[in-house]
């Protein structure tokens, strides 16, 4: 693996472990952007928590990098509709531009984890 690779793999990691780790310390936030249709918020916001903390760990392992890359990608598109949600009816302290640049920033971190969802040596 290319140090750029090897860096852009740990920081990815550290990243999805923080935010879930964050889901789990300040449920507040994100209980706030669940759309009131979906049942269980706080079970949804501990589950995706905890997701991403497994997802982040097994992004370190090459033996479950691709499956944890790809378990990425599903995630940023389930919870997708959530960050649409809280940008369409100005949800929290954030303003709205904060909310649709996360949805920006939503599409960079799918190219991100879609680019380590090839095995190491593989490039696009």
């Amino acid at each position: 693996m290319h140090g750029i690779r090897r860096v852009s793999l740990w920081l990815m990691a550290a990243l999805y472990a923080f935010a879930g780790f964050n889901h789990i310390a300040n449920p507040a936030f994100y209980l706030a952007i669940i759309p009131p249709e979906l049942p269980n918020p706080e079970w949804l916001n501990l589950g995706s928590g905890l997701v991403e903390i497994v997802l982040g760990v097994f992004l370190l392992e090459p033996r479950t990098r691709v499956f944890a890359a790809w378990g990425i990608v599903a995630l940023l598109i389930a919870v997708f509709p959530a960050n649409l949600y809280a940008a369409s009816h100005k949800l929290g302290t954030d303003s709205a531009l904060v909310h649709y640049a996360r949805l920006a920033f939503q599409l960079v971190f799918l190219a991100w984890a879609w680019w380590h969802t090839r095995p190491d040596g593989e490039t696009a």
